[in-house]
């Protein structure tokens, strides 16, 4: 079994257990323990710190990706990583130092719509400095090839690390508001062993020689930096705008739907942990027939197994919100559908951002996420208005959608490859027709039955499309190859 198949599947796996575990979290626990209000604060402070995080790591794991495999000794890529590691402090030391001078002026504009923010800004700035020092040591793992343990950490340790949080609240040993700190020193516990195991993996002899192309190196953190803080900006801006123009509580229960709706990406989380540094790999040795192959048959598998993601999801979500307690979360069904779909035309784009970042054209990357985040502020700013938090769904449906077009195009033009192909087409077919036939029944039973039964009745319709128009061939061929 090749790598990219052998560690996305346990990246698949481990995802899998992290969406489960945070499903008890967010369906369940965040609702039940920390009620709308405090569950609202976590979104928004999280939220928040991600908007921040591409700032503080100066878009240092993303040059790790692009550059290591470039070098061709140990003394090189040594030099390489031992200057690296302190790129973040460029923008970590200003940021802290603005913080501690304007702490009063930035905590008043946070918190005009709800106070309860107030006492929480800092939250933003540590978790923002601990997740950015891990994606860079996460990074310094994945260019060795090795992503799963590192996946482990990112996606299980802070679910199971709520888990245990929102559990010691169910039981009075812990407070509401002290759930909040606690999180964010687990943060540091997951970078500290992150660190470890970056360096077990690879430890370089450190020396305070830069490498000869360190303007390069730096030209590109800054890009990528820029990109990075528009992309987060499209990410994250929605749970920071809804409160400022709803109810804290609409953010929760728009936080719940995107994070059901997230789970059609699972296996592209789970594939660009590994896929990325071998498109970096083919880039830099100028190979051109495995970035081809790479290109496409990312695309092609993705749109099969996400698609299959979305079908469970969507045709799922009355039985899911009818588990929960607070049947008020079922106001953003909408939310799942709109939110799952941008996110399946994203995943049918395979290794394409890989490529744009990574290759000679990355500076394109900036003008893209700028035009993005400018695009879904101001979509946002008029439909949160008009729909609520529908309205903030479809900006991120309408932003997604227009400018992965664009980047296929642009992919296209530079490289001249783009992902799809007739296959694509009669997996797309698939998907529509499974959608519409299985919308229209309705069991009427005990939801946990009717999720078992239906989704048995999916995976059958859609197993049996995929074997007749011949794609459970390709799929049972890929396993035995090195992609």
């Amino acid at each position: 079994m090749g790598i990219v198949v052998k560690q996305t599947s346990w990246n698949i796996v481990t995802i899998t257990i992290a969406i489960l575990i945070g499903g008890i979290n967010t369906l369940y626990f965040y609702p039940e323990f920390l009620r709308e209000e405090y569950y609202g604060l976590v979104v928004f402070l999280l939220a928040t710190s991600n908007l921040l995080q591409p700032i503080m790591s100066f878009g240092a794991q993303h040059t790790i990706i692009k550059f290591f495999s470039s070098f061709k000794n140990k003394i090189e890529k040594d030099e390489f990583l031992s200057s690296i590691i302190f790129l973040p402090l460029i923008f970590i030391l200003p940021v802290c130092f603005l913080v501690v001078q304007f702490h009063d002026l930035i905590s008043e504009f946070l918190s005009v719509k709800n106070p309860i923010i107030e006492s929480y800004v800092w939250v933003i700035f540590l978790v923002s400095f601990a997740t950015s020092y891990f994606e860079v040591f996460y990074s310094w793992s994945r260019v060795q090839f090795k992503s799963i343990f590192g996946n482990i950490l990112k996606e299980i340790y802070p679910r199971i690390s709520v888990f245990i949080l929102l559990f010691l609240v169910s039981i009075d040993i812990l407070t509401k508001e002290n759930f909040v700190w606690w999180l964010t020193g687990l943060y540091y516990v997951r970078l500290i062993i992150m660190i470890f195991y970056s360096l077990y993996l690879y430890t370089p002899k450190f020396s305070i020689k830069i490498p000869n192309n360190f303007k390069e190196i730096l030209l590109y953190s800054f890009y990528i930096l820029l990109a990075g803080s528009a992309a987060s900006f499209l990410i994250d801006i929605d749970k920071y705008m809804i409160p400022q123009k709803q109810a804290i509580s609409q953010t929760a229960y728009y936080a719940v739907a995107v994070f059901i709706a997230t789970v059609v990406e699972i296996p592209g989380r789970a594939m660009f942990q590994i896929i990325n540094p071998l498109v970096a790999k083919a880039l830099n040795e100028e190979n051109h027939l495995e970035l081809k192959n790479l290109y496409t048959r990312s695309s092609e598998n993705l749109l099969i197994i996400c698609g299959l993601f979305f079908l469970l999801i969507n045709l799922n979500i009355d039985s899911f919100y009818m588990l929960l307690n607070n049947q008020d979360y079922s106001n953003a069904s909408l939310v799942v559908l709109i939110i799952s779909s941008a996110k399946l035309i994203q995943m049918s784009f395979g290794c394409g951002p890989a490529i744009l970042a990574t290759s000679k054209f990355y500076k394109i990357t900036l003008p893209f996420s700028i035009s993005m985040a400018i695009s879904v502020y101001f979509l946002n700013d008029c439909l949160i208005d008009l729909y609520g938090i529908n309205g903030a769904a479809i900006s991120t449906f309408v932003v997604l959608l227009v400018f992965t077009v664009l980047k296929i195009t642009y992919i296209l033009f530079k490289v001249k490859l783009q992902p799809y192909n007739i296959n694509s087409i009669k997996i797309l077919t698939s998907i529509l027709i499974v959608y519409f036939i299985n919308d229209f029944i309705n069991f009427d039973l005990n939801p946990i039955l009717e999720i078992i039964i239906r989704s048995l009745i999916i995976l059958i319709v859609y197993g049996l499309f995929m074997h007749f128009l011949g794609i459970s061939k390709k799929i049972k061929t890929l396993l035995n190859t090195n992609f």
